[in-house]
């Protein structure tokens, strides 16, 4: 398959996880109608789940806009905070610190972040850092691991078809990591955990 048919598999994919992503707290809004419509003595449970839930489904489509749907560079406070508000109620805590601009800008850090938090099935932390090579995230947690899809899809190895939903994240971030003249990197940590970096290919 050919760069355009790679690319569209990819546009494919993301389509589908966003609206993955969205299922579940739009699904809990109609719950929650349909608890106020079937019995008011329940209005005050039913508005609880429905503000919850607006709330989750406004951070996910706040945060994926800026990872998936930006043509333009975006302010890095403002892809901090979407990101920050994503990860708030979830088992995976975020660190990107306040003073941190990422030099590789706050679309490529949001994606990133995505793909290092495939590294905890159970939860842990992210950490958001600029080093000597350039952007760095460290994911720890119990069971941290390297997910063996991940660095052949960062790295640009899979195209068409391998490509799935899985390795569709990483594959994206890598291709836009590579269009902003960085090369991604994943390594296992001294201290544990897994580093993912973001090097200038100069």
């Amino acid at each position: 398959m050919n760069d355009a048919g790679t690319d569209l598999r990819i546009t494919e994919l993301l389509a589908a996880r966003l609206c993955h992503e969205m299922v579940s707290p739009i699904g809990a809004i109609n719950n929650g109608v349909e608890l106020l419509e079937d019995d008011p003595e329940f209005a005050t449970d039913a508005a609880a789940l429905i503000g919850q839930s607006s709330i989750q489904a406004t951070r996910r489509l706040q945060f994926y806009r800026i990872a998936y749907g930006s043509t333009t560079e975006i302010a890095a406070q403002l892809a901090r905070k979407a990101t920050l508000d994503l990860f708030a109620d979830g088992k995976i805590t975020c660190v990107w610190p306040e003073a941190l601009v990422p030099s590789a800008g706050g679309k490529l850090a949001c994606n990133i972040l995505l793909v290092a938090a495939e590294a905890l099935p159970r939860g842990g932390s992210l950490t958001l850092a600029t080093g000597p090579a350039g952007l760095e995230v460290l994911a720890v947690g119990e069971g941290a691991r390297l997910p063996g899809h991940l660095p052949d899809a960062l790295l640009g190895a899979l195209t068409g078809e391998a490509i799935d939903a899985r390795s569709v994240q990483a594959a994206f971030t890598g291709a836009l990591a590579r269009r902003a003249g960085l090369l991604p990197s994943i390594e296992t940590a001294a201290s544990g955990g897994v580093v993912f970096r973001l090097a200038s290919a100069g």
